[in-house]
């Protein structure tokens, strides 16, 4: 009884192989005859749905955009999008707005109209796995509206690349500035305990087998970029291509801000600027309990002149609400005086918040690089930011003559930091302003350009453009 389910269930499982093997086969020669009947310019296609976002992401789509049209001209440039309400016009201006960044005119937007497949809300449940699925049927629109001969994920979609790959034929690349699935995120179930623990366990096996399945996609990228030492270890722990991964940091803004004078105008307040897009990940609530516990180490003369400063874009009304959510959390507080928020201003506005801020401020556990956070350092800030991630790995030193800011785990270690940041003598200040300064050279936007392109380049190995 048990052999013959047995050789019931291996028939069913060789049958539904043979038919996606099949299909994928038919499918891939129908866009490859279209590709040969149709020819046209040869193309690069970024799939990034939500480009009009304005954060991290963001600047690394655009550095890259136009990195490859320096390097490969005559190349034809696509970007994946699904920001239907802005036209081309207002993306490229908004582009220049936020990063100071100008794009070249000859763009194409393929526009995107099922978005909605990926956004979390719509997954209560097994939210990675649905948004995961989602973003494939995302791609198959996309890839039915335009096919590329090299396709780049700059947003994380890791199950669109086989789609690109055995379907599309395409040269296969991704950015990766998130693993979706992590061990660290494995290990915080292995350690819950409690009336939960069924619960518990089932969310460990959902999580083994999402990592199983993601460890499989990656497997169809030609080449690999990640933002960072730490992304690059759980990367290569689950994708295990370490030959195909290159380590490429994020493009920061470091020249420019670098010209910012270090000495400060002396003024009343001492201002605190935390960068960040208003995302739930990046615990601005964290920050503001921080500022709660430091009213009660500092005297009152020194609390009426500390003033902290949210900067950072929404992405949409969820962003907004979360703003909102915050002041409301300010005056339960009762910090709405010493509090501002500053939404979606310009690069111009961002370079002035900076050029008066004393401490920068930066609160996300397991950031995956940090790009305010560099921002911070090159415009003379003292960073404080989370002791896990990208600014633990790569960007803060906090111990020995090296020093270049601080690390906290929690909102006492924030309010301590803090604190200990507003006693610092004028020479112990500069000292670690000129440290900080001096260490992100290495994130620069030439350095991004450079890597970046050396990583892509095996992509473009078999033509040439130039």
């Amino acid at each position: 009884m048990y052999f013959q389910l047995l050789l019931y269930f291996i028939f069913l499982l060789v049958a539904v192989l043979i038919v996606l093997f099949v299909f994928i086969a038919v499918l891939r020669w129908h866009y490859a005859s279209k590709k040969r009947k149709y020819p046209t310019q040869f193309s690069i296609a970024f799939f990034h749905p939500y480009c009009n976002a304005g954060g991290g992401g963001e600047r690394v789509l655009w550095c890259a955009i136009n990195a490859v049209n320096t390097a490969y001209p005559k190349v034809k440039i696509v970007i994946y999008t699904g920001d239907l309400e802005v036209s081309p016009v207002e993306i490229i201006k908004r582009a220049k707005q936020r990063f100071n960044i100008t794009l070249p005119n000859n763009l194409e937007f393929i526009y995107l109209h099922r978005r909605k497949w990926v956004e979390a809300e719509n997954y209560p449940y097994f939210t990675l796995l649905g948004q995961s699925l989602g973003s494939i049927v995302l791609g198959i629109e996309a890839l039915r509206l335009f096919q590329p001969d090299i396709y780049i994920d700059t947003m994380g979609y890791a199950f669109t690349l086989p789609l690109f790959c055995l379907i599309g034929g395409c040269k296969v690349s991704c950015y990766v500035h998130y693993p979706t699935i992590s061990s660290d995120m494995i290990n915080k179930v292995i350690q819950q305990k409690g009336k939960r623990r069924t619960i518990s366990y089932i969310k460990l096996m959902y999580y083994q087998l999402f990592a199983k399945l993601y460890g499989l996609v990656g497997w169809f990228a030609d080449s690999i970029m990640v933002n960072s030492s730490w992304t690059e270890d759980h990367i290569n722990t689950l994708w295990k291509r370490p030959l195909s991964t290159y380590k490429v940091y994020p493009p920061c803004d470091t020249s420019d801000l670098q010209c910012l004078p270090l000495e400060r105008q002396k003024t009343k307040s001492m201002k605190i600027i935390s960068l960040a897009q208003f995302r739930p990940e990046k615990d601005h609530p964290l920050q503001l309990k921080a500022m709660y516990h430091l009213r009660q180490i500092v005297n009152e003369h020194v609390w009426e002149n500390v003033e902290l400063v949210f900067v950072g874009s929404t992405r949409n009304q969820e962003d907004e609400m979360r703003v909102v959510d915050m002041m409301d959390l300010c005056k339960h507080l009762s910090l709405e005086n010493n509090v501002r928020f500053k939404v979606n201003i310009s690069y111009d506005e961002l370079k002035s918040e900076l050029s008066e801020g004393f401490i920068g401020l930066h609160a996300m556990w397991n950031e995956h690089f940090g790009i305010g956070v560099v921002e911070c350092m090159a415009a003379g800030l003292i960073m404080i930011a989370h002791r896990s991630g990208g600014p633990l790995m790569d960007i803060i030193i906090e111990d020995g003559a090296g020093q270049n800011g601080f690390l906290a785990s929690n909102e006492v270690e924030y309010a301590h930091a803090i604190h200990k940041a507003l006693l610092l003598s004028d020479t112990q200040k500069l000292s670690l302003q000129k440290a900080a300064r001096g260490s992100v050279n290495r994130f620069s936007n030439q350095q991004f350009y450079d890597n970046f392109l050396r990583a892509i380049q095996p992509l473009f190995s078999f033509k040439k453009f130039k």
